[in-house]
Parts: C-alpha cells; sequence; structure tokens
C-alpha cells in the first residue's frame, strides 16, 4: 500500500493535511476494491481506519492483508449481508464490538466499537470524518481524533498501541481537534495524559505538536485530583487497558471491575471477552 504523499512540515510544523488520496497498489487485494464499491452501492455508511487512515495522518506506510471498517452497531448487520454477498465467509467475533468477513488471504474487520466498550462508533465519527479518494474510491477516513481515542486504550502485553497514538500527534497534532478530543476520553482523560508525557519523552523536539494549553488543563487535573477516589469503592480501571493483565486484581484482591463500574460493558461481555484470551 503506498500514500499519494507524506505529511508535509514547514518549520518543524504540521500543514493542514491532504486526505484526497491513498494509492492501492499490486500487493493490496482485490477483496477491499470490491467491497468498498459493494458497500456503496448497498447505500451502507462507512469509514475506513487502519493501516489506510494511519497512513495519511503519520505518512508512515504498512502492508496489510487487513482492512478496517468502522460503522454504526446497527448498520454491523447489513454489512456483513453485503460483504457476504461478494463471497466472503462472515462471522460476528465478539457481539460488542466486532465481526469478520474473510475471502482467500485477505481479512475485512467490521467494527462498532472496541473491545473495552469504551469506543463505540457514534455520528461523531461521521461527522469529522475526513473524505479520501481510497483505491480510487470515494470514501471517509477514520476521524484522528477517534483514531487516538480508540487505539489509546490498548495496552495488552502483545500489543500496545500507543506508538500509533504518537505518530499521529507528531504527523498531525497542531491540527487535531483537542478540545473534541479531550472530552471525547471523559472521565478517563489521565489515560490520554499518560499518552501525552510518553510523546513529550519520544519526541522532546516536536512538544510543540501538542498545544501548551493541553498539557496544562490536564496537569491542573491531575493535581486537583490526586487523591484517592474513593466513590466506587475498591476499583481497577485496569481492565480497560488490558482484558488479561489485570485479572489477578480482580480474582485475588478484591477489585471491582472498571468496566463494570463505567457501565461501558455488560457481566456477560466482559465474560466472554476474557473467555477468548486463551484461545488469541
Amino acid at each position: 500500500m503506498n500514500v499519494s504523499s507524506k505529511p508535509d512540515r514547514v518549520n518543524g510544523r504540521s500543514t493542514p493535511r491532504n486526505y484526497s488520496s491513498v494509492v492501492c497498489d499490486a500487493d493490496t487485494p482485490r477483496l477491499f476494491v470490491e467491497a468498498l464499491r459493494a458497500l456503496h452501492q448497498a447505500g451502507v455508511e462507512f469509514l475506513i481506519g487502519g493501516a489506510f487512515a494511519l497512513s495519511r495522518y503519520t505518512g508512515i506506510e504498512r502492508f496489510t492483508k487487513d482492512l478496517d471498517i468502522f460503522v454504526r452497531e446497527a448498520d454491523c448487520a447489513r454489512t456483513l449481508e453485503t460483504l457476504a454477498g461478494i463471497g466472503c465467509q462472515t462471522e460476528w467475533t465478539f457481539r460488542h464490538w466486532l465481526a469478520k468477513a474473510r475471502r482467500d488471504d485477505a481479512l475485512i474487520d467490521v467494527i462498532y466499537g472496541s473491545g473495552n466498550g469504551v469506543a463505540m462508533v457514534d455520528d461523531q465519527w461521521f461527522a469529522h470524518a475526513p473524505a479520501a479518494d481510497v483505491c480510487g474510491i470515494a470514501s471517509r477516513l477514520s476521524p484522528a481524533e477517534e483514531l487516538i481515542w480508540s487505539k489509546a486504550f490498548v495496552m495488552e502485553r502483545e500489543r500496545f498501541d500507543g506508538a500509533d497514538v504518537m505518530h499521529v500527534i507528531r504527523g498531525i497534532g497542531p491540527d487535531l481537534d483537542w478540545p473534541r478530543l479531550i472530552a471525547r476520553f471523559g472521565e478517563h482523560w489521565r489515560v490520554l495524559m499518560s499518552l501525552l508525557v510518553l510523546y513529550a519523552f519520544v519526541y522532546p523536539s516536536e512538544r510543540h505538536q501538542i498545544p501548551a494549553w493541553v498539557s496544562d488543563e490536564l496537569t491542573q487535573r491531575l493535581a486537583s485530583g490526586w487523591n484517592d477516589d474513593l466513590r466506587n469503592g475498591k476499583t481497577s480501571f485496569g481492565p480497560l487497558l488490558s482484558r488479561e493483565q489485570y485479572l489477578p486484581d480482580l480474582e485475588h484482591f478484591g477489585y471491582i471491575d472498571g468496566r463494570l463500574v463505567s457501565g461501558c460493558m455488560t457481566p456477560g461481555e466482559i465474560a466472554e471477552w476474557t473467555g477468548a484470551i486463551e484461545h488469541k
């Protein structure tokens, strides 16, 4: 997969992005192009994420045999029906956020949320999605703010998406809608702050990509809210970051699962998500 151009930079700062084109090359699975055409013809509203979106926001190219398509939950069934119509084998992998479609050696992830139940696809994703020509087909990309929001919580032992967050900020930091991004994190703003601190370590010469007021506001929040929070009892929000690594806290040390406290997942969804660990 190639992109038409890398992010432009003037005096160390990014200039407004040109999202006009994402070029597919000879290695791009034919399924991707057929799927985009079929979804358009079926009238399914979708966004493209994954490597395609990252290439436009970061200038980093990744070869991928996976295509991430983001839809509203209400549109997932129709999306799977459409993909089945072009010869895909489909499955509803996890009812609370993910389905898949396969054909030959290519895979399409149909995503309408996140494994931790936080970053659900809603109307804001579509309202702020930039237009892009993907493989010659008029499409839209997942907004950078939602891309950061969803990836920020992926901190598993075997997968950490923080580097993607770093690269997006380095690529288009001044162009991000920072008030909307902070609002997306809501009560989980500490997760965003932790990644911004890490960004300042990774790119000491690129700290200007984050507006000063952002670090000031989050630092003030941290200083004023450092005392123990006992409103929810003995709670761990670690499972929002990793479904596996904080299980001892829940099973042996008496912590309440933060996913239940925040209401982002049901006990049944947590059980299914946790039960799939050994099969991943």
